[in-house]
């Protein structure tokens, strides 16, 4: 494991997420690994083929570790510019043992990358020494809420301890309790930690500043305010207007930097942020490359 204060440097400066450089030179490359989850977000759809949209939650299919593996080589050769390599779901990675072996293959064959995952935190405490063990250097925690009364209109259920599913303040009180004792383990085990949050105009909204201010205290490195996407329980809802993010931004950035150029990026997402090829392409593409080079030699 790399120094806490080498990998924080390597990562704020080179990871497309948490840098505004580094995003528009570095793509990124999401592996679609990890289905099943934990928790039901109110505002959470989980798709796995639904290739015209574009939102956490959405992949055009599930790949098992070595599939996951061979998209990494196959897009590198395509475009080579891949800097960062995560699993973002469309479930919860923790929740996905799918995740680790993924993990142990990336940080076996491209070590020189950023290896990171995505999380709502409900599992984190319990497998912070696995994501080290396994190479992962960044991470990012959805904390939506400080008070469980706030999670518990957000969140339909969580998994409790003994696998029963929890719902309310109960459901709400758990998870908050898991997801800051995960991210200050996970700060103290040297990885660089973002947290992100779902503006919900009317719900948490007014927590939003004590949401960045507590994850500073933490140690947290980064914050990304994403406005809502109205689905599920949260169909009817009305998004936040750019106002009410630029405004979020501003009262959550007196205590911790935020991240502004997030395009709320697919399980599958692939090459810089912003300009995404389709990852199936780029893999068929890599395919026909080698065909075309054997068919001539």
């Amino acid at each position: 494991m790399h120094s806490a204060k080498s990998n924080e440097r390597h990562v704020m400066n080179n990871h497309p997420c948490f840098s505004e450089a580094a995003h528009k030179v570095g793509g990124r490359i999401h592996l679609p690994v990890a289905p099943d989850c934990n928790v039901q977000c109110g505002y959470c759809v989980r798709r796995f083929d639904c290739v015209n949209e574009s939102r956490p939650g959405v992949a055009s299919v599930i790949l098992d570790p070595q599939e996951a593996i061979e998209r990494v080589e196959a897009v590198i050769e395509r475009t080579g510019d891949i800097t960062a390599i995560g699993i973002a779901g469309p479930g919860d990675p923790l929740a996905n043992e799918a995740t680790f072996e993924t993990l142990d293959l990336i940080r076996r064959y491209y070590p020189g990358k950023i290896g990171c995952v995505s999380t709502n935190g409900l599992a984190l405490p319990d497998r912070v020494g696995d994501l080290v063990a396994s190479g992962v250097r960044s991470i990012t925690v959805t904390i939506n809420a400080v008070m469980p009364e706030t999670a518990a209109e957000i969140y339909l259920w969580v998994t409790g301890p003994d696998g029963e599913k929890l719902r309310g303040i109960e459901a709400g009180r758990y998870l908050l309790d898991r997801q800051w004792d995960g991210l200050r383990m996970a700060v103290e085990a040297g990885l660089v930690v973002k947290v992100n949050t779902v503006l919900i105009p009317g719900v948490n909204d007014l927590e939003i500043p004590m949401i960045a201010h507590l994850a500073a205290e933490y140690g947290a490195h980064k914050h990304n305010i994403l406005p809502l996407i109205p689905q599920n329980k949260f169909r009817g809802a009305t998004p936040p207007t750019p106002a009410q993010i630029h405004e979020a931004r501003a009262a959550a950035g007196e205590y911790l930097s935020q991240m502004t150029h997030c395009k709320q990026c697919r399980a599958d997402a692939c090459g810089i942020i912003g300009q995404d090829r389709d990852m199936e392409t780029e893999t068929l593409m890599a395919r026909l490359g080698d065909v075309y080079e054997d068919s001539i030699f």
